[in-house]
């Protein structure tokens, strides 16, 4: 089913409204909490403790979900083309809806938000899980406010704009192949002792998935600051200079564009399962950092989405005409 690799751009459009307006419902089954059992699954079968063994084995199960992920995607689609093709453009769809985070994403940032203009920062601490995964307790609120701002930028491109991306290239099985991708590298993907071979391929897997998408996003970032707050200035000043500085070849373009345009600085030192990781600084704090930035992000969020489809709308639509 040519929908499973080509996804009309009309129906891309309809898989974002449908995420924009439903988020992720608790009654549809999502694919992602599927991977994830799978890769719990693998990892307790498969990981031994021994470094190239673990190699390896981490390897072969990295290799095996994304595939597995990407071929019942084709699979789910074909069927359901087999009977009708409106129901396997129904199926499409639905399927596309799933790769995209811009609702949830946007929601969990706003409760922190209102939790913190409400002076609640017990209930924003609560909040924070569903965003970072830094330990909330050793949070005070300037930290909650750089904290969501950063899950809100990374995840621009992780949840948002990648997976958009990918529904242009290669349609569903692309973009979920890619969801795959990213839950890989968020449950096994560290550098610690416990993932630090078995891992090592899920995690580079993800710094190549990832590579025009994080640039894109943080393209789409700065053009949106243009729009919004006219500070198309420096917040690619900040990205040019400091986009580099992250530990992660990618997270640090969204990051350092966001940073500068809101006129903060973000990243440093965060705390994980008690653990310091010491982290570049991006971006210069024209001002301190107020509840009112994580609203400014969202925002920011809201209008890369859209210059993102509109970019890549527009693009194949010139590429087609030729």
């Amino acid at each position: 089913m040519r929908t499973g690799v080509y996804l009309p751009t009309v129906a891309i459009l309809a898989a974002l409204a449908l995420d924009f307006a439903l988020g992720d419902p608790a009654w549809l089954p999502h694919p992602v909490r599927i991977i994830g059992r799978v890769v719990t699954l693998g990892e307790r079968r498969l990981r031994c403790g021994r470094p190239r063994a673990d190699f390896r084995r981490g390897a072969l199960l990295s290799i095996v979900v994304v595939t597995a992920t990407a071929l019942a995607a084709w699979i789910a689609i074909a069927s359901c083309a087999a009977v009708a093709r409106w129901l396997g453009l129904a199926v499409a769809v639905l399927l596309a809806w799933t790769t995209l985070a811009l609702r949830g994403l946007d929601a969990a940032a706003g409760s922190v938000e209102q939790a913190l203009a409400a002076g609640c920062d017990d209930l924003a601490r609560a909040g924070m899980p569903a965003l970072v995964g830094r330990d909330p307790v050793v949070l005070d609120r300037d930290a909650m406010v750089r904290a969501t701002v950063e899950s809100v930028a990374e995840n621009c491109s992780d949840g948002v704009i990648a997976p958009m991306f990918f529904l242009f290239l290669g349609g569903p099985v692309a973009a979920l192949a890619y969801k795959a991708i990213n839950t890989l590298d968020s449950m096994i993907g560290y550098r610690d002792r416990r993932y630090l071979h078995f891992g090592r391929i899920a995690a580079r897997l993800d710094d190549a998935a990832n590579l025009v998408p994080a640039r894109l996003t943080a393209l789409c970032l700065i053009a949106a600051a243009a729009a919004l707050l006219r500070r198309r200035g420096p917040a690619w000043r900040a990205c040019r200079a400091d986009a580099r500085k992250h530990a992660s070849p990618n997270a640090g373009y969204p990051e350092a564009a966001m940073a500068g345009a809101l006129g903060i600085e973000l990243g440093g030192d965060a705390v994980y399962a008690g653990a310091t990781e010491h982290r570049a600084r991006l971006g210069r704090a024209e001002r301190a950092v107020t509840v009112g930035d994580i609203a400014t992000a969202r925002r920011l969020l809201r209008a890369a989405t859209a210059i993102c489809f509109a970019a890549l709308a527009l693009t194949r639509y010139v590429l087609c005409r030729r």
